[in-house]
């Protein structure tokens, strides 16, 4: 059985939790607005773009190191990593578009 080196997966790690949190908050952020919970929406979307930023700068280190000459190696675990902050930043994204929709939908009904 072989175990995960857990250094050399640790900045992925992070990167998938602070993009998962970013991904949830702006996915909490468009049931608010659903519900008419503008105010609440927009704080969640707040600490969607919060977690988003610490997202970035953990891609943002490991961008640096590879840079600075140490290489990453490329593997599932990484590749994931990637693949999660790109979804969290289209969520954000489909969130703050989804936010002014439902405030549009919500004065015509009014």
């Amino acid at each position: 059985m072989v175990f995960m080196d857990d250094e050399k997966y640790e900045k992925s790690f992070q990167l998938i939790a602070a993009a998962g949190e970013s991904k949830s908050n702006a996915m909490m952020a468009i049931e608010a607005a659903r519900e008419g919970e503008f105010e609440k929406a927009e704080k969640l979307l707040e600490v969607a773009e919060k977690t988003l930023k610490m997202a970035h700068g953990f891609q943002f280190q490991m961008i640096k190191e590879e840079a600075d000459g140490n290489h990453a190696e490329a593997n599932i675990i990484l590749i994931h990593a990637q693949d999660y902050l790109t979804m969290a930043i289209l969520t954000k994204e489909r969130a703050e578009e989804t936010i002014k929709m439902y405030k549009i939908i919500l004065s015509l009904k009014t």
